[in-house]
């Protein structure tokens, strides 16, 4: 099934998951999800770690909901326009970016080439652990890599 735009007004699991419509980009909806992480840091950076930390597990969780129900929608399993982990795993990176445009396209950079190349151990998550929690701890872990190599840079 390729959801439109009103599938996502009759199931909020589903315009969770698809990123309020950003999933549905017909190029790199990956991408555009990660941009929306953009906007929701900026509104949050000043809440502090640990308050910023609760913001993105709360984010995790209602991720692997929203993913889990999605899948079951659309009859497939981490569906192209399911964006809802690019958006959890980048804003988790971003709790170390300083708020300077360099070091976001930094991040950005890093984390798009964790999440599409996958290198070990993302791959091997993304290929074995199922469901909606697999399909966000792979892009979690992503963004652990990108929030770490920042702090080295830093």
């Amino acid at each position: 099934m390729r959801p439109r735009a009103p599938d996502l007004l009759r199931s909020p699991a589903m315009a969770c998951a698809f990123g309020l419509g950003a999933g549905l980009s017909p190029k790199a909806p990956g991408t555009v999800g990660t941009l929306l992480a953009i906007p929701l840091w900026w509104m949050s950076k000043g809440l502090g770690t640990v308050p910023y930390l609760v913001l993105a597990s709360g984010g995790f969780i209602l991720g692997i909901w929203a993913c889990n129900q999605a899948m079951s929608i659309v009859g497939q399993h981490d569906h192209p326009g399911i964006v809802i982990d690019e958006v959890v795993g980048y804003f988790a990176a971003l709790v170390v970016v300083p708020a300077d445009p360099a070091w976001l396209i930094l991040s950005f950079i890093l984390f798009r080439f964790f999440d599409i190349l996958k290198p070990w151990p993302i791959g091997w998550l993304d290929r074995n652990i199922g469901g909606g929690f697999g399909v966000m701890l792979d892009d979690l872990v992503a963004g652990l890599f990108t929030a770490l190599i920042v702090l080295v840079f830093l």
